[in-house]
């Protein structure tokens, strides 16, 4: 008899549905499995005969083809362990072929016929709604993220037992309500208020976070830049509900939730140590998964010690930070994943830390211009902002008037984030960074002087056209700030001093 259930798996961060096809006729006894399979599903066959026989059912011998198609897509992983024990026993006749249609089956069986959960369900199950596909059943430890998708029934099962006694009506599994779960609350043990002094600092930061400008801090070591870094997720602006659903979506897809864990609800702040191979950043693998950016994504990724990172790995940021998305080619197939990210990094001005104080620093200038040379132009022009960081001064350290806490600054933040939205919503953009190049003339109206003063500066510091669009950008949220529908000269020119500083760090670097 042949009989067809339907299951999913991931190509990349998206879910793909998989018709998984059983044939049981006559013949020599043979257990054959077809339909471009990696290893680990060929192994599913020993695992589902065992499962099978331990979960009391017998099945006679019988030449058994099991196909899983369409087949030029590559099947990964071992969640189609139910899927193939439900379409054998359906196909043996011992459920009915009624009860299992427009229900996806997905995953893992343990030789006692136990399920045990799988990565990815929400990818899965949010495609397999679109899909219009009405019940899902599958591990009882992914029911709960599964049940963050709505529209779609969901059920967990603890074995295979249970899956067949629910088909045939002896028991009924219970339905897993749709529930906005999150993982993680804001309640932060750090704040602005902690840092002293740093003003110019402080209010770049909140100019970048406030577009999603990618910002480098250059300064001696212990001047704050890591600190003020990590107060960034205290003032970024929340996630939406659908950022949200994607962002849990690749943290599915990399295994990183857990049982009880759902929507991914705050920003994410990455820090990955300099000794980061480029495959972890970027993501790969022979069966590739998300990196760092893509764990990034909507969020933070912060690289401390920019210059400590090797120098093809940051290189390889530069496609990536642009495009807001990545495109991993295998033998297999291409692999998307998206990674629109705000990239901040902090370093030394020399190898010692301490340029241009010359009673500390004693680096020589071929020293300093090949330790700057780690940081091409290429990748500086893709930065929006560098600021020049400067040691902390005595009265600073010790004033004792309460600085600004991040509750405040997060209010403006969102007040500018705000009208970002309301302005790019039609572009299905939400932040300044994000605007295309051909729209920055329609999206950062210029007056008569600043459409002068955009020439001049041109001209003035050789800037590239990526380097002039981002200056726009940044001048659009400094207006932004303000509560300015238009962008003013004292706006262009505070977003210029962000790409030209004392060290040359700006578009006149090497």
């Amino acid at each position: 008899m042949f009989n067809k259930v339907l299951s999913g798996t991931l190509h990349g961060v998206e879910g793909r549905i998989i018709a998984v096809e059983a044939d049981v006729s006559d013949g020599l006894p043979n257990f054959n499995m077809v339909g471009f399979l990696a290893s680990e599903v060929r192994e599913a066959s020993d695992r589902v005969r065992t499962s099978l026989k331990n979960s009391g059912f017998f099945l006679s011998p019988k030449k058994i083809t099991i196909n899983l198609s369409p087949a030029d897509i590559r099947k990964e992983g071992s969640a189609f362990d139910l899927p193939i024990s439900v379409a054998l026993l359906a196909a043996y006749g011992y459920i009915p072929d009624d009860v299992i249609e427009n229900t996806l089956f997905i995953g893992e069986l343990s030789l006692n016929g136990e399920l045990r959960g799988v990565r990815g369900i929400l990818s899965i199950v949010d495609h397999a709604r679109k899909m219009g596909i009405e019940c899902v059943i599958l591990p009882y430890d992914n029911r709960k993220e599964a049940a963050i998708i709505k529209g779609i029934n969901v059920y967990g099962a603890h074995n295979l037992k249970e899956v067949f006694e629910h088909l045939t009506g002896t028991i009924t599994l219970e339905k897993t309500e749709h529930t906005i779960m999150t993982t993680v609350d804001n309640d932060y043990s750090i704040d602005f208020s902690d840092i002293k002094g740093q003003e110019s600092l402080k209010r770049a930061t909140e100019i970048a976070v406030a577009g999603m400008h990618n910002i480098i801090f250059a300064g001696p070591p212990g001047a704050g830049k890591s600190m003020i870094a990590k107060r960034i997720p205290t003032i970024m602006p929340d996630l939406s509900y659908e950022e949200s659903v994607e962002l849990t979506k690749i943290y599915s897809a990399k295994g990183m939730l857990g049982a009880d864990d759902g929507l991914v609800v705050n920003r994410p702040f990455r820090t990955p140590h300099h000794s980061i191979t480029a495959q972890s950043l970027i993501g790969g693998g022979v069966v590739p998964k998300p990196g760092e950016i893509s764990l990034s994504h909507h969020g933070v990724l912060f690289l401390d010690e920019m210059l400590e990172f090797q120098k093809n790995t940051i290189e390889m940021l530069r496609q990536p930070v642009e495009d807001g998305e990545i495109t991993i080619s295998r033998m297999h197939g291409s692999y998307t994943f998206p990674c629109d990210f705000m990239l901040v990094a902090a370093m030394n001005p020399c190898p010692c830390g301490y340029y241009p104080d010359r009673s500390k620093c004693h680096c020589s200038g071929l020293q300093i211009e090949r330790y700057l040379r780690r940081l091409s132009h290429p990748m500086l022009d893709r930065m929006d902002m560098s600021i020049q960081v400067k040691r902390v001064e005595y009265s600073e350290l010790y004033d004792v008037k309460k600085a600004e806490s991040s509750a405040d600054i997060k209010k403006r933040v969102e007040e500018a984030h705000a009208l970002q939205c309301e302005r790019l919503k039609e572009y299905n953009i939400r932040f300044n960074s994000q605007i295309p190049s051909n729209m920055i003339d329609d999206l950062c109206m210029l007056g008569e002087e600043e459409v002068k003063l955009r020439k001049h500066i041109f001209e003035r510091y050789n800037l590239t056209a990526r380097g002039m669009g981002k200056l726009l950008k940044v001048a659009r949220t400094i207006a932004d700030l303000d509560g300015s529908k238009v962008v003013l000269s004292n706006h262009i020119l505070e977003a210029l001093s962000y790409r030209i500083n004392e060290l040359g760090l700006g578009d006149e670097h090497i």
